[in-house]
């Protein structure tokens, strides 16, 4: 009778092996809890919220984690406000709300019962623009457009903060009027980013607005 050749395993063939072994006991239990999961989850919660968005009324039956950004774009159709970064860091999403400019990817749809909400939509259309929109025309501030509703919309209300004489960052005397200043407009448009880099362009649309640019 022969006897049966060596068997020679490396440590790293020992441990190939066992972790094969405990992936195979491991993986039944997990497809089994998944599966119980998904037979136990329960519907989501959802509630009705009434707002005003471009002038007109609008009563939403909503999943209650669903942000603003998502129920203007998703239930209401308005695709002028874009989803960027979701995050809250690229200001592609921003909207007016109450006249003020927030970020419509970082705040639920439920928080605004009763608000006064503003979109692209709401600020003009091709025959009638705002004059906001025909200066980024004009100055070529919008370039490939995809941020260029969060960036009107923030330079609208930027204009509006000024004229409240709300102090930015940058602003050097807070006893003072607030100035409509190159540096102002930059420091209070630093959160809408733009991919293409017409920064200049727009800083420069904003200034022809607000009555500073000679």
């Amino acid at each position: 009778m022969s006897t049966p050749p060596q068997l020679s395993l490396s440590r790293r063939d020992v441990l190939k092996l066992g972790a094969g072994s405990a992936t195979s006991m491991v993986i039944p239990t997990v497809v089994a809890e998944a599966q119980g999961n998904t037979a136990g989850a329960r519907a989501p919660v959802t509630a009705e919220v009434a707002f005003e968005v471009n002038g007109k009324p609008h009563t939403l039956q909503v999943d209650t984690r669903v942000t603003l950004l998502d129920a203007l774009r998703e239930h209401l159709q308005l695709t002028g406000t874009k989803k960027g970064c979701d995050h809250g860091q690229c200001g592609a999403c921003t909207v007016l709300v109450d006249g003020r400019r927030i970020n419509a990817c970082l705040t639920l749809a439920v928080m605004h019962p009763g608000a006064k909400i503003t979109t692209i939509e709401g600020l003009g259309a091709p025959d009638r623009l705002h004059p906001m929109q025909a200066a980024f025309v004009k100055h070529d501030g919008y370039q490939c457009g995809y941020c260029t509703p969060g960036q009107i919309c923030s330079a609208v209300a930027v204009l509006q903060e000024v004229r409240d004489n709300i102090p930015s960052h940058v602003t050097d005397d807070l006893g003072a009027r607030a100035t409509l200043t190159a540096d102002e407009i930059r420091e209070r448009m630093s959160g809408n980013i733009c991919r293409c880099g017409a920064y200049s362009n727009i800083v420069e649309a904003i200034e022809d607005v607000g009555g500073t640019r000679a």
